[in-house]
């Protein structure tokens, strides 16, 4: 039986795979953040409430997105790396529209009251933050499922997927703006989604047949 049959079956030890995927994970979830940012205020402008907005549609699609992929893999009859294999390539299709999404809301915003803006933007933001913040107690299930200490399999992805973000942010700011520009930069971070999500379903049908 291989590690990813293990991981859903409840072997022994967390799945090697497991921590360049989460890895990965966070590190495009960063580049989203940082390239979305960028790309709003061109379209909103930058002030204190344009900021906070942004940072608060992230935070609650975050926490919204938590709750959920909670909900979804506490049922053991649900795949929990399937699930994830499937956010991840949804993040990565909203990732590929984001760029002309956020410049059709910002032509849409024009001329509204600066409530309706806010509420155009927040909304845009919530859809792809939701399902990132789902991704993590998703693949932790999955994780938790071969590993019964769930501290140390807990503890294990979170840490590495915040060496992911913080990466990402290096590499964002230092490198992939300056040589990429932000349409390269989120190309990567849609490149980074597909091959996790790919990478996690692929996996998932291997451990079933």
């Amino acid at each position: 039986m291989d590690e990813a049959a293990r991981g859903e079956g409840g072997g022994a030890r967390i799945p090697r795979w497991v921590y360049p995927v989460f890895f990965v994970s966070g590190f495009a979830a960063l580049i989203y953040q940082v390239a979305w940012q960028r790309a709003l205020f061109t379209v909103v402008g930058i002030n204190v409430e344009t900021v906070t907005l942004v940072v608060s549609a992230f935070m609650l699609g975050l926490g919204v997105g938590s709750l959920a992929g909670g909900a979804l893999s506490r049922d053991p009859g649900r795949a929990a790396l399937a699930w994830f294999g499937g956010v991840e390539v949804g993040i990565g299709a909203f990732g590929a529209a984001s760029l002309p999404l956020i410049e059709a809301v910002g032509r849409a915003c024009v001329g509204l009251p600066d409530a309706a803006s806010g509420a155009l933007v927040f909304g845009l933001i919530l859809v792809p933050t939701t399902l990132m913040g789902a991704t993590r107690p998703l693949l932790v299930a999955h994780a938790v499922r071969a590993d019964r200490n769930v501290g140390r399999a807990v503890g294990a992805l979170y840490g590495v997927n915040t060496l992911g973000s913080a990466a990402a942010s290096v590499a964002t700011a230092l490198v992939l703006l300056a040589k990429l520009g932000l349409a390269g930069s989120v190309h990567v971070a849609v490149a980074a989604n597909l091959l996790v999500g790919g990478t996690a379903l692929v996996l998932w049908r291997r451990a079933r047949s």
